[in-house]
């Protein structure tokens, strides 16, 4: 088995996070944020997807890159492929969403299209392509070795739901509230043992017109892990998606109100197919510019990889392509299966 390796991640489309500096610190402290292009990370535990705005610059001067919005694989190959770093993946992914202070408010049908997605994405040929993705592999982090196990892509994802209205939600809830409340589903869920929360992945709903401090200018979400008493929970800060409007996806696959919710499953879909192949981030499947399987093929509108409705077994979704270093022969590329 390879060893852990170090992962040092610089650029401007990712978010590493454990405390430090410009949107670092807003996740930390609530503060104002400063533009993702501004920071470095080299933090551990939190990993963002941008903005279609702030996706549009590279990750490093040498490494993978985002595309513009309606440019076609040009630049995604760069720092291919994704290797290994020893960190866990998760082989029997199970959802857990928790809409927290919502009150009943849901102006946008969010909660409903959202657990619609979750049924069917479980065994659909969209997420079929992660199962590549091991605990195990060679000298060079890319090729599983026998006997690893894989990423798994297991029916009957969405394992519960829990409206939390009896916790008082902040204002702006900062990285630290967002782990305490998915400690708190945990408990919720009787996930209170390390085994029972190894393929969990806790999604934090907040209300509408109620997020964490950046959300909407240069994030969409973000997934990341916090260690408690039940082992390590892998969580997502997942904001009410529609208000930021077509910077996290709004009709960027179907127009007019058929688009309204394309942001939920696009953006949800990519921080769940991270956090499978990532849990603890940036220990899993990244990049050498420190991408993991969604951000090198995030906000594509046309050409190879361009995002796409699929039909799964509980309807039709706006989704993103997500990264197999398969695909091409072996060169790699964005699929949706």
């Amino acid at each position: 088995m390879r060893n852990r390796i170090s992962r040092i991640r610089t650029g401007s489309a990712l978010v590493a996070v454990g405390a430090g500096v410009g949107v670092l610190a807003a996740l930390s402290s609530g503060a104002s944020a400063a533009a993702l292009t501004s920071v470095t990370r080299a933090l551990p535990h939190i990993h963002a997807m941008a903005t279609i705005h702030d996706a549009r610059i590279p990750l490093s001067r040498t490494g993978d890159c985002v595309l513009p919005v309606g440019v076609s694989v040009t630049c995604v190959g760069n720092g291919t492929p994704m290797t290994y770093g020893g960190g866990a993946i998760q082989s029997a992914p199970g959802v857990y969403i928790v809409y927290w202070g919502w009150n009943g408010a849901d102006p946008s049908g969010q909660a409903a299209y959202q657990q619609r997605f979750f049924q069917g994405a479980g065994g659909s040929p969209w997420n079929s392509s992660q199962t590549q993705y091991c605990n195990s592999t060679d000298a060079l982090g890319v090729t599983c070795t026998p006997g690893a196990t894989h990423v798994g892509n297991p029916g009957g994802l969405l394992k519960g739901t829990w409206t939390d209205n009896t916790n008082p939600v902040p204002a702006n809830p900062n990285d630290a509230a967002i782990q305490a409340e998915a400690t708190r589903a945990a408990a919720n869920f009787g996930n209170t043992t390390a085994a029972s929360n190894a393929g969990a992945q806790y999604i934090i709903d907040t209300p509408h017109g109620n997020s964490t401090v950046g959300f909407a200018t240069q994030w969409c979400s973000y997934h990341g892990n916090a260690s408690s008493s039940y082992g390590s929970l892998a969580y997502t800060d997942f904001p009410y998606i529609t208000d930021a409007g077509s910077s996290c996806g709004q009709n960027f696959v179907n127009a007019g109100s058929a688009g309204l919710l394309d942001g939920v499953s696009i953006v949800g879909g990519h921080e769940f197919a991270e956090t499978e192949t990532d849990a603890n981030p940036p220990s899993g499947w990244t990049d050498t510019a420190g991408a993991e399987t969604g951000d090198k093929c995030a906000w594509i509108q046309a050409g190879p990889g361009a995002s796409a409705n699929v039909t799964l077994s509980s309807g039709t979704f706006a989704v993103q392509s997500l990264w197999s270093n398969a695909a091409n022969s072996g060169a790699g590329g964005c699929v949706l299966k």
